[in-house]
């Protein structure tokens, strides 16, 4: 049975809401889990449900918490006893785990992923890379969203093979369409960094490039991979969560003004919880920081139980498509398999 490690006390809603959106995935029969993070504090969330298989879900105590006002580095570093860095290391040592999953810092995810994991042979650059539901009723992978603020065209080369690895592993998408983002669709447009970047796509033989693409083509264009550095897919992501906020707080706003827009409601309630949901890229998990040596899930710092689900049974498929080898022969197959793993 396939082992996914929970840091049970990372994010906003710990460890409440991340052990009931664990336990809920195990819905998938194929799972167990194993919940690292203050025992007492686990077990006392693990008592409210009843209803469980107990022999599917392991706790490991840890006395130590990361937290997002700890430096990420001075904490992977020092903080041995954390329910980060023990789920990392029992994801290294573990033949049968497949995937860690946490809402906690994102910067000690990553620190602790370099540190702890390693990065895939080749690699230059691991990327964070969320799915974001778009107008087709799909999703778009956005690769990088926010673990390189700085790129060279290359990194960039490697997002596009890694997240088209990622598309075919875990979501069964046999030719996934990849775009660059920039600020136009034409070929010439962009700094000198994306036109160095859009040669090399362009060059590229196992990945579909269709050229350029606007920040409006994450959610409303037909690419499957937006290829972006991690400054730039950070403001792209944030201003779509920004927006999906925005969208339905006026919309709560509109339909409470009066008490003929609260019968409107009523008539259209299962249209507007349909676009709220549309918005809610947390929704389909987390971020999957592609380019380690094993899958590693970062959800939302705020995720509610709902969310942390979808993280853990996105890193189950992920483990079960194969990512890592995936991305391994892509890699190769590119021509980037000679590198180091420093």
């Amino acid at each position: 049975m396939l082992k996914i490690i929970v840091d049970a006390m990372g994010g906003d809603n710990a460890p409440q809401e991340i052990v009931k959106g664990a336990l809920d995935a195990l819905a998938d029969p194929g799972i167990s889990l194993i919940l690292t993070g203050d025992g007492a504090a686990v077990e006392r969330e693990l008592s409210k449900y009843g209803a469980f298989d107990s022999k599917r879900v392991e706790v490991m105590p840890c006395t130590e918490i990361i937290t997002n006002d700890d430096m990420p580095t001075q904490a992977v570093r020092a903080k041995r006893d954390s329910s980060l860095v023990v789920g990392l290391r029992r994801l290294k040592e573990d033949p049968e785990a497949g995937g860690f999953v946490s809402a906690g810092s994102t910067g000690a995810v990553l620190t602790g992923g370099f540190m702890h994991i390693g990065r895939i042979k080749g690699v230059m650059r691991p990327a964070l890379c969320p799915a974001i539901p778009n107008v087709r009723g799909t999703f778009t992978l956005l690769c990088d969203c926010g673990a390189n603020v700085e790129c060279k065209a290359p990194q960039l080369a490697q997002f596009a093979v890694m997240a088209t690895a990622y598309a075919r592993a875990a979501y069964g998408i046999r030719n996934p369409k990849v775009g660059l983002l920039s600020n136009g669709t034409e070929e010439h447009k962009g700094d000198p960094l994306h036109q160095e970047a859009h040669a090399l796509l362009k060059e590229m033989k196992n990945i579909d490039f269709c050229g350029n693409v606007e920040g409006r083509d994450i959610m409303y264009g037909d690419v499957d991979v937006v290829v972006s550095d991690g400054f730039s897919g950070n403001i792209a992501l944030k201003s779509i969560e920004g927006c999906g906020k925005t969208v339905g707080d006026l919309l709560k706003r509109e339909f409470t003004s009066s008490f003929g827009a609260k019968l409107g409601y009523l008539v259209t309630k299962k249209h507007i919880l349909g676009l709220k949901n549309m918005l809610d890229y947390s929704r389909l998990g987390g971020s999957v920081f592609l380019g380690l040596r094993q899958v590693v899930v970062k959800s939302h710092g705020s995720s509610k139980a709902a969310s942390v689900k979808a993280s853990v049974l996105q890193a189950a498929e992920a483990s079960r498509g194969g990512l890592i080898g995936s991305i391994s022969d892509l890699l190769e197959k590119e021509g980037f398999g000679g590198g180091g793993d420093a």
